[in-house]
């Protein structure tokens, strides 16, 4: 979860839905740090391995992403580790 306190202020001024919308994509963008950390992928060999440019996957690591499905499933694939668990 974001943890700026400054960000987490501002995020207070916000509707319910776009404070969801922010703290999901920062999740997502943690868990996928957290992962790359764990299997020492770095943000360059992600890039490659997605046929991104860097600067797209730092873009994804900032939380300032909406990731699509697709996204999400593309890079699951390729560092083979799930990203997003849904539990119904």
């Amino acid at each position: 979860m974001v943890t700026n306190e400054l960000f987490r202020q501002g995020l207070s001024c916000v509707s319910d839905v776009t404070r969801a919308e922010f703290e999901l994509s920062f999740s997502i963008a943690e868990r996928l740090d957290a992962i790359l950390k764990e299997k020492g992928i770095s943000q360059h060999e992600l890039a490659m391995m997605l046929g991104k440019r860097d600067s797209e996957v730092s873009k994804w690591l900032t939380g300032r992403h909406n990731f699509t499905t697709n996204t999400i499933a593309k890079i699951e694939t390729a560092i083979g580790e799930k990203i997003v668990q849904v539990a119904y």
